[in-house]
This record gives structure tokens, sequence and C-alpha cells, in this order.
């Protein structure tokens, strides 16, 4: 009863918000957000059908292929998602989306599916050439090839292709640490571990004071290496709450309790917003 009156509540409270905004984009997808998390997905779904008509958006039609999405409805997510894209062209989110339902979610997984999920990202990266997501998406697509079930494709050859989209995207994009981090643990999945460590000292010559890479190589070194590479971490980037992060998890595999507790605390403080810290 009492959750009840607090939807009505905040039904009411949106209403008022309708009169005094109803071209908004975030009053509507508010009140569909709060319908669909109470379950009423009809409701949300006629809340974001008036939502395309009165206050169109990128947004407005993600999430309206979302909603279709997780009820597995997706052909009407697809669909939904084209009319966004025949709108929104330069908008990556949409692209993600059809490439993820094509390669992870129809059932069962075709060598059909796969080049639908290829054309999307590809699609994608044309529009959207500085999207890192996409390029990452569209490389483990290639990585993982192999997997499709009436495929041919020889999981060599997925890594191959993998490599080249990731090459590419750094020539388009230089200076980008996650694509470097992303070329480097393509290569530690494949098993090769001298390529990986070739290509991170290739990216640190590119980026020397990248945090994400300085703490991929304080986790990733041999126990006997890496106090040095926390010392040449945290001297390059003190004020890195990866590196930090990394220095804490050392710390913590050798019951240094205490310290790891301080340091993962400062990492929180530096940001926040870096799920992995609290995790830790």
């Amino acid at each position: 009863r009492w959750l009840a009156g607090q939807v009505d509540v905040a039904r009411d409270i949106l209403t008022h918000a309708f009169a005094a905004n109803p071209d908004s984009e975030q009053v509507w997808l508010a009140a569909a957000k709060l319908e669909w998390e109470t379950g009423e997905t009809e409701r949300a779904r006629v809340l974001l059908q008036r939502a395309r008509e009165r206050a169109p958006t990128e947004r407005v039609y993600m999430k309206s292929a979302l909603l279709e999405r997780q009820t597995k409805n997706y052909s009407a997510a697809l669909d939904m998602i084209q009319q966004g894209l025949d709108r929104y062209p330069k908008y990556p989110k949409l692209y993600m989306m059809a490439g993820q339902i094509f390669s992870s979610e129809l059932e069962p997984r075709k060598k059909s599916h796969l080049e639908k999920a290829r054309k999307m990202y590809q699609q994608g990266l044309t529009e959207c050439p500085n999207n890192i997501v996409l390029w990452t998406l569209a490389s483990r697509l290639e990585e993982q090839a192999h997997t499709f079930i009436d495929g041919e494709t020889n999981a060599g050859v997925g890594v191959t292709k993998a490599r080249s989209l990731l090459e590419l995207a750094r020539l388009k994009n230089p200076k980008t640490p996650e694509l470097w981090l992303e070329a480097i643990r393509l290569e530690r999945r494949a098993g090769h571990a001298k390529l990986a460590e070739t290509l991170m000292a290739r990216a640190l010559q590119e980026c020397p004071n990248s945090g994400l890479l300085l703490a991929e190589t304080i986790l990733t070194a041999p126990r006997v290496e890496q106090k040095s590479k926390s010392t040449v971490a945290i001297k390059r980037c003190p004020e890195s709450p990866l590196v930090i992060a990394a220095v804490a998890s050392l710390f913590a595999a050798e019951r240094k309790v205490d310290k790891a507790r301080k340091w993962l605390e400062r990492a929180v403080v530096l940001d926040p917003d870096i799920g992995d810290s609290w995790a830790r």
C-alpha cells in the first residue's frame, strides 16, 4: 500500500510537470521509467510512443528500443533502432544496441546474424569514427566470430580481423589509451604474451602518462616486478585513481589490509564514479 501510494504521488508530480513542460524529453522519460520500473510495461510503451511524437530525441528512441529489447521483443527493438537511425544517424548507442542484439541475443546464433551485427558496427563507425566503444565492440565481434554455430570462421582468423580493426581504430584515434589496452588484452586472450608486452611498450611511448595503461602494467606484471612498476606509475601519475587502486590491490594481496583500505579510500575520493574502486 505504501509503495502504491508513493507511485501515485510520483504520477501526480509528473502530471504537473507535463503541464509545465509538455515537450520536455526528461519529463517524458521520467514518466516512462516510473511505469517501466513498477511493471506497467504497456503504459511505459504508450508514454514512449507519445514522447516520440511530442519530444523526439536520440535518447527517446534509444529508451524505446531498450524497452522492447528488455521484454525480448527483438524485432520491435530493431525496428525502433532503425527509426532512430533514420533521424539521428550519428547517435552511436543505437548502432551498439543493434549490434549486440544481432550478436548476443537472437537465437539461434547464425552467420547471418553475425553479418548483420558487423554491418551495424561498420555503419556506426562510418558515422562515428571517434567513438571508442563502437571500435571495441566491433573488434570483439570479430574475435568471437567463430562461436556462431553455422559459420566456418576460424578462431585465429577472428583474432587477426580484430587486430586489424584495432590498428585502424588507433590510426583514426591516436593517443587513445583505451584502444591500446583493448589491443593488448586481445593478444593476451589469444595467448600472445610477448606481442602483448611489445604493444604495451608502444602504448606507453605514445601515452606515457596514461593512468589506465600504467595500472595495467602493475596488475599484469610478474610478482617480482610489481613494486618497481608501481613506483614508476605513481611517479608519472600520482593522482590517477586507477593507479592508486592498482597499488591498493597489491597491498591487499600481501595482506596489508590497513594500507589497502587507505589507498582505496584515496582512489574513490579522487574519482567516486569508478565502480571498480568501490568494488575492490
